[in-house]
């Protein structure tokens, strides 16, 4: 049987902490489920299903919105599809409903490669690649981009996990985000500024509890320590489950809801790592220009704390 997400990939490790596993799907080259010990770290969907709500997915060659699908360049206007048609807005860039093809495949990893090849609104040529590790901590992932065109290309990537920790109501975690800045935005969702986060209801540096929130919101300004980002959902009792990012994502989504599959009604939350905000393609803001031939990579990952093998 064909699978709405193509094939499944399975990763599994032991380490300190005990047994980490993970499913990554072909489509969109997806995090279907994480788990240590069978205490799941993402709300897990079936493999009979479509990823609920953007749940895992690769965003590439742009994350979040573009305003009418339309942008410029040298003159030149281009119109993405409208992928987004209750707003207007061409979403989460090209990839998220391509089947990946795997180059690379071991018992704890996989290597899923699609290209992006020219097309309305997008009339260019790239390689990339998203390899999948399990770790001693988590799951690490890193993303590669090669621009296989004669032109420039501008390039932003972003993904979509869900957090959680099995067991424990996701309303009840408290929400840590080390960033100075909220992006104001209009009834589609798009960008209008920039404002501190000092004395807001945004500022969630102390943390604040998930249940007591309702998000779709960018920030920026995220604090660096040696060259990583870090989003915290923290437990009651002390264990944590983070994402973490190289500081080239300079932005963070992040997404709660109610209405997620198989919660209950329990809060889902999604913290998705940016490079480039919703409107990058027309503002140049975190925008990446790929020269022919030009290489790209970059990291994030899930890190979990206070889980142990007894």
């Amino acid at each position: 049987m064909t699978l709405p997400t193509g094939e499944q990939f399975e990763l599994e490790t032991t380490t300190s902490s005990g047994e980490i596993r993970a499913t990554v799907t072909a489509v969109a080259a997806g995090l279907r489920s994480l788990s240590i010990n069978g205490i799941d770290l993402v709300p897990a969907y079936g493999e009979d299903q479509s990823p609920p709500m953007g749940a895992g997915i690769v965003l590439a060659p742009w994350p979040n919105r573009i305003r009418d699908g339309r942008w410029s360049h040298d003159g030149v206007d281009h119109q993405l599809a409208i992928t987004e048609p209750a707003r207007g807005n061409a979403i989460h860039g090209l990839l998220r409903y391509t089947e990946y093809s795997a180059v690379d495949r071991e018992r704890d990893s996989v290597t899923l490669a699609a290209r992006i090849y020219p097309q309305l609104g997008y009339p260019f040529l790239l390689g990339t690649a998203v390899h999948y590790e399990l770790v001693a901590d988590g799951l690490r992932v890193t993303h590669f981009v090669e621009n296989l065109g004669a032109d420039t290309a501008p390039v932003a990537l972003g993904t979509h996990p869900y957090l959680k920790i099995g067991g424990v109501r996701t309303e009840d975690l408290v929400l840590r985000l080390d960033a100075a800045s909220h992006i104001e935005v209009d009834e589609r969702l798009l960008p209008t500024g920039e404002v501190p986060v000092d004395g807001t209801e945004w500022d969630f540096r102390e943390g604040r509890r998930v249940g007591d929130v309702q998000l779709d919101d960018a920030f920026g300004e995220l604090a660096s320590d040696d060259g990583q980002v870090l989003h915290t959902l923290t437990a009651p009792d002390g264990r944590s489950v983070s994402v973490w990012a190289d500081d080239e994502f300079g932005y963070v989504q992040v997404y709660t809801s109610r209405e997620y599959p198989g919660e209950g009604g329990d809060v889902a939350i999604a913290i998705e790592p940016m490079t480039a905000p919703a409107e990058a393609f027309n503002s140049g803001r975190g925008l990446r220009w790929l020269g022919p031939g030009e290489e790209w990579q970059i990291s994030w990952g899930i890190r979990f704390e206070g889980f142990s093998a007894d």
